[in-house]
């Protein structure tokens, strides 16, 4: 899929979203508060999972493409207290931008997608780094009684890349056959093709700006409208899929949340 967003511009959006997310905590009343998105953690629970897991990217980027598994997290456990907490959380943040400011965009990287269409590069990593942070601080949000969408950019970028890198695979589709669009409401599409062959994705061509292809005149077997951050909330569990509107055969959307393509 082209048209990504620039590697600083990623780096700018996972700093952003990451001050939000300490914005959240820092407003919370207590970090024993549960999180209705994910109900088995407290508040406290979803900052140690946020910073150990960046800490961990961290060493995974500055380990190098020849690392053959994600790297050990790196410095001190998470303190209790809130200040000290997120002071730590911040310092998670920058080992991350540090690390794939010094490898940049285009170097290899281990990952755990291995057959879809995303690169094993720093710059996937990145992309799908915003992503964690940007549905990890509408969790955050989501505690307080007061969450927000996910802000546009990261949204709509967010539809594609997890569409990319956690929907395509070269494992066989053990269904018929199929086709499934996703629509944003801000004017982008995307379709999914479903096969004995695998899974694949694609933007689908805006109308009127290019003649599509034979593959994309044929109509979808099943469709799912919202805003973009409708749909990545989705795609993470944190809204049900039913909540956005669908067309066509809605089987298919419990047959993909099913789907165990690596086991």
């Amino acid at each position: 899929m082209e048209e990504t967003l620039e590697f600083p511009v990623l780096l700018r959006l996972i700093d952003q979203r990451s001050t939000a997310f300490r914005a959240a905590v820092a407003s919370a009343p207590s970090l024993d508060v549960q999180v209705p998105t994910c109900p088995e953690w407290t508040l406290f629970d979803l900052v140690q999972h946020l910073g150990e897991g960046r800490r961990s990217w961290a060493a995974t980027v500055a380990a190098g493409p020849t690392a053959s598994a994600r790297s050990a997290s790196e410095g001190p456990a998470a303190p209790r207290e809130r200040e000290a907490l997120l002071a730590w959380l911040a310092a998670s943040t920058q080992q991350l931008l540090h690390a794939l400011r010094e490898a940049g965009p285009d170097r290899g990287c281990w990952t755990w997608w291995g057959t879809s269409q995303s690169p094993r590069t720093c710059g996937a990593v990145a992309r799908h780094q915003l992503q964690e942070i940007a549905v990890h601080t509408y969790d955050a949000q989501v505690t307080l009684g007061a969450p927000q969408p996910l802000p546009d950019q990261v949204a709509l970028d967010g539809v594609e890349e997890f569409l990319s890198t956690c929907c395509t695979t070269t494992a066989a589709w053990p269904h018929e056959p199929a086709a499934v669009d996703y629509h944003a409401t801000e004017g982008r599409s995307w379709r999914n093709w479903l096969s004995a062959d695998g899974a694949r994705a694609a933007r689908l061509p805006t109308p009127g700006t290019m003649p599509a292809t034979a593959a994309v005149e044929d109509a979808a077997d099943a469709s799912a409208r919202g805003t973009a951050s409708e749909l990545v909330l989705a795609f993470y569990g944190r809204v049900p899929v039913d909540s956005l509107k669908l067309d066509g055969d809605r089987r298919l959307f419990d047959l993909l949340i099913a789907w165990e393509p690596d086991e």
